[in-house]
C-alpha cells in the first residue's frame, strides 16, 4: 500500500481511466491498481472475449441482432488481480455446460483485433457489457477478495463518462500519435512503428471506436494525463498523483 493512502468514497475507491490505443492505459492502470491494493478491470478484454466467441461460433458480424443475442449468452470470468501478470485464466469463457476455456492469449490475436470494433459498435452489446462492468465495480467495492482493499481501477473507452461517471478519480490517459504508434509497435514486435499495420491498429481502431464513444477529449471533471514525455514509471506516478489529489 502507498505511504499516502487515498481517501476512499464510502470506504471504497473507484478510479476510472480512459484513453486511445497505445496510450498505455491497460499496463498503467494495472500498476496503479497494484500500488493501491485494489482490483483491476480491463473492460477492453471483455469486448475482445465477446468478439472471440462471436467469431468462434461463426456469427455474422454484419447481423447486429445475431451478434447481440450471442453476446448476451456469453459468460465471462475475469481475474481482477492487478498483480496476476501472465498468470493463466485472466479471461475465461464459460460454456453453458460449465466448461471453461482460457482465452487470455487468443483475444489479443489479429482476427479479434480486426473484428472487435464491429462488435463493440452494436448498442445492445455495449449496454450488456456496461451493466456487467458496473456489477464488477460494485462487487469489488462491496466484497473485495481476501488481501485486497475495497475498490477498483477500471480502464477502457467510456469508463469516465458511461460506466463509472461518479468515480472518485476520472482520468484520460493520452500521448502523441507518434508515441502511441511506437508503443504499439514495441508491444506487437513490429519492426516499423510507422507501418500501415501499426497505423491501422492505433489510428484506424480509434477512428472506428470514436463512432460510438468519446475517448480523445476529457469530459467535464476528467483530468488529462499526457504521457508523451513520460516513461512507464513516470506515467504511473502521474496517475497516482491525480488519484491522491
Amino acid at each position: 500500500m502507498p505511504d499516502n493512502p487515498v481517501p476512499a468514497r464510502r470506504g471504497a475507491l473507484v478510479v476510472a481511466v480512459d484513453g486511445p490505443s497505445g496510450s498505455g492505459k491497460s499496463s498503467v492502470s494495472r500498476a496503479v491498481a497494484a500500488e493501491l491494493g485494489v482490483a483491476f478491470l480491463d473492460t477492453g478484454a471483455m469486448y475482445r472475449a465477446a468478439t472471440f466467441s462471436v467469431l468462434a461460433h461463426g456469427v455474422d458480424l454484419t447481423d447486429r441482432a445475431a451478434v447481440a443475442a450471442h453476446v448476451r449468452g456469453v459468460a465471462l470470468d475475469l481475474d481482477l488481480d492487478a498483480e496476476a501478470g501472465d498468470r493463466a485464466e485472466l479471461v475465461v469463457l464459460v460454456a453453458p455446460d460449465g466448461a471453461r476455456r482460457d482465452v487470455t492469449t487468443e483475444i489479443r490475436g489479429a482476427e479479434v483485433t480486426a473484428a472487435v470494433s464491429a462488435v463493440a459498435a452494436v448498442p445492445e452489446v455495449r449496454s450488456d457489457l456496461v451493466l456487467r462492468q458496473r456489477a464488477i465495480i460494485e462487487s469489488a467495492c462491496a466484497a473485495p477478495r481476501p488481501g485486497r482493499q475495497p475498490g477498483i481501477v477500471a480502464e477502457g473507452r467510456d469508463i469516465t463518462t458511461v460506466v463509472a461517471p461518479d468515480a472518485d478519480a476520472r482520468i484520460l490517459l493520452t500521448a502523441s500519435e507518434a508515441v502511441r504508434m511506437a508503443r504499439r509497435a514495441g508491444q506487437d514486435g513490429a519492426p516499423d512503428a510507422t507501418s500501415e499495420a501499426v497505423r491501422a491498429a492505433v489510428v484506424g481502431r480509434d477512428a472506428l471506436d470514436a463512432r460510438t464513444t468519446s475517448f480523445t477529449t476529457a469530459a467535464d471533471g476528467v483530468t488529462t494525463v499526457d504521457s508523451t514525455e513520460l516513461d512507464f514509471a513516470g506515467t504511473v506516478a502521474a496517475v497516482l498523483a491525480v488519484v491522491r489529489r
